[in-house]
């Protein structure tokens, strides 16, 4: 068994149906992003200390890896790769308020760098929103049709940013401001 196929050495890859597409497609740089979003979840994940994170993140993972097939799929074959919906857009709300009451929130932007957990969140929280800049535009240009795929990484982001908050005082430290 080998671990390669070759078939991209054109340049090309496939998707969730027929047809390839350039490797630097719109749909690809997305799938990138989401990939890039999953693996900085899955580093922030083996270093967060607060007791509802490790899980919280280990299940957004997991949605994930569910969006990137969506997103990776053909028009004809998008129904049978539909998992994210309101529901689960809801559910990162429920965690983010939850998380909210647990933490005291920042007057002023911050830094990220308090924790090495806290650190991996906001480097997550950046590749997301990318993430969701990428998924925003294949939106835009009907590449996929689910709108809840974009609202879900909008909300994911703000998870990220109250887990980091959490993170930082559950280890004691207080969250950097911007301004001093």
């Amino acid at each position: 068994m080998t671990f390669y196929t070759a078939k991209g050495d054109d340049g090309t890859t496939g998707l969730l149906g027929e047809g390839r597409v350039p490797k630097y497609h719109a749909r690809m740089e997305a799938i990138g992003a989401l990939d890039e979003a999953s693996a900085a979840l899955g580093l922030a994940r083996a270093q967060c200390t607060a007791h509802p994170t490790p899980p919280i993140l280990l299940e957004t993972q997991r949605d994930l890896y569910k969006l990137m097939a969506e997103v990776a799929a053909t028009p004809e074959n998008a129904a049978r790769f539909h998992f994210i919906d309101s529901s689960r857009v809801e559910w990162l709300e429920q965690q983010t308020d939850e998380i909210s009451t647990l933490i005291e929130m920042p007057k002023e932007f911050i830094l990220p760098g308090d924790t090495l957990g806290g650190a991996a969140l906001s480097m997550a929280r950046a590749i997301i929103r990318r993430a969701e800049r990428r998924v925003v535009s294949l939106f835009d240009e009907e590449e996929v049709s689910n709108p809840d795929l974009q609202r879900y990484l909008n909300r994911l982001s703000s998870l990220c940013f109250v887990l980091e908050i959490l993170e930082n005082q559950n280890a004691g430290r207080k969250t950097s401001l911007a301004k001093p």
